[in-house]
């Protein structure tokens, strides 16, 4: 007679950002409670969530997910307009809403708020939250139980799906950019609409803030030295350097917090899967900030996660390991071209080299002009690739 392999959990997921904790939320919801899910959050003594001021670009395909599964924030800054131009270069492109028929391109939330509404819901989800030293999972072989360590414990579970905590292992490209982020009050805001905007330094975002009346989340991505110098600024003199740089379409930018500046790069795994272990999220790949496909990206991964272990979740005795490289299979157009757009983007548009960027120029004329040639760029930004 065979013996059966006890497990502790069916699904152990390691890190509770906001890519994690939506997994454990979703598996737990679509499996009605059958599923014995763990979700492993790290504590840090430098990073508190629910204090954490950072905002967020979600674009309409996550804020549909995020939605039907009750995670949606109580409050959110919509965005139905996204102009894209280059400083000192002509050429334009608008993006809407009414292109796609659409309520809106996305919305911005707070990173803090959007934490809180995902432990509300994980409260009233059949989800074991274990809290502690940052936990790691392996697993000897294909046949071996994946072991999950956390600190001097650990657990047996059929799964292990790696959602924050350790570095994506393949592709590397390092921008020498930071990325400065604050926030300011324009002196004449115009609801609804978001501007990146390219420059030799490296992108500028302007986007709604969620919490701010009249305000904007800045996203200013420059040289190391350049960001260090403006995170020194006095807040008049930086209000008036960020007008300065972006232009005069809201007036004056107004400081309105501190300044946080964090080093850029991209990094991203080649696999997504090994044995019964998943990377997902910014364990699977961490991108540069224009466009804001990080977190968009990371819960695509979560759905077609989901999705593809649904048969599994009928009988989890079976082998887990056909539906976690559908998974992988699933996930690979959408991730490349993702992290493609987003490491190309950056580097075309600050070469510095004249003829590039009258080409980029026109490229951006074109595609607001052509309404085909901008769809495809559009479309990816709205729901990112779906097959």
């Amino acid at each position: 007679m065979a013996i059966m392999e006890e497990f502790d959990f069916d699904i152990a997921i390691l890190g509770a950002g906001p890519a994690g904790c939506a997994l454990a939320c979703t598996l737990a919801s679509v499996s009605q409670g059958s599923l014995r899910i763990a979700l492993f959050q790290g504590i840090s003594k430098q990073h508190d969530p629910a204090k954490d001021t950072r905002v967020l670009a979600l674009n309409y395909g996550s804020q549909v997910f995020l939605e039907k599964h009750r995670l949606w924030p109580d409050h959110s800054a919509t965005i139905e307009t996204v102009h894209v131009s280059q400083k000192n270069r002509l050429g334009r492109t608008l993006i809407s809403n009414k292109d796609f028929n659409v309520p809106m391109l996305g919305s911005m939330v707070a990173y803090a708020q959007l934490y809180r509404k995902l432990q509300e819901r994980l409260q009233q989800l059949p989800v074991t939250v274990l809290s502690g030293e940052l936990a790691s999972a392996a697993q000897e072989n294909d046949k071996a139980p994946v072991i999950v360590t956390q600190g001097e414990k650990t657990w047996r579970t059929r799964i292990a799906v790696q959602c924050d905590g350790i570095k994506p292992k393949g592709i590397h490209r390092e921008y020498n950019q930071h990325a400065l982020i604050t926030s300011a009050r324009a002196q004449f805001p115009k609801q609804g609409w978001a501007w990146e905007r390219f420059t030799r330094e490296g992108p500028l975002a302007v986007l709604p803030h969620p919490i701010y009346k009249d305000a904007q989340s800045i996203v200013w991505c420059t040289s190391p030295a350049r960001a260090q110098e403006l995170a020194q600024l006095d807040d008049a003199t930086f209000s008036r350097t960020l007008t300065g740089h972006f232009g005069e379409r809201l007036g004056l930018l107004s400081a309105l917090e501190k300044r946080a500046v964090f080093p850029l790069h991209l990094s991203a795994s080649k696999n997504t899967v090994n044995g019964h272990i998943a990377t997902l999220g910014n364990a699977a790949q961490t991108l540069h900030p224009v466009a804001g496909q990080g977190l968009n990206l990371g819960l695509r991964d979560v759905a077609t996660l989901v999705h593809c272990l649904k048969p599994w979740m009928l009988d989890t005795s079976q082998d887990a390991a056909p539906f976690l490289d559908k998974f992988a299979n699933s996930r690979k157009l959408d991730r490349m071209i993702t992290c493609e757009l987003t490491d190309f983007l950056p580097r075309i548009f600050s070469t510095g080299n004249p003829l590039v960027e009258h080409g980029c120029g026109l490229s951006l004329l074109g595609m607001d002009l052509i309404k085909p040639l901008r769809q495809p760029l559009a479309l990816h930004l709205l729901q990112g690739f779906r097959n």
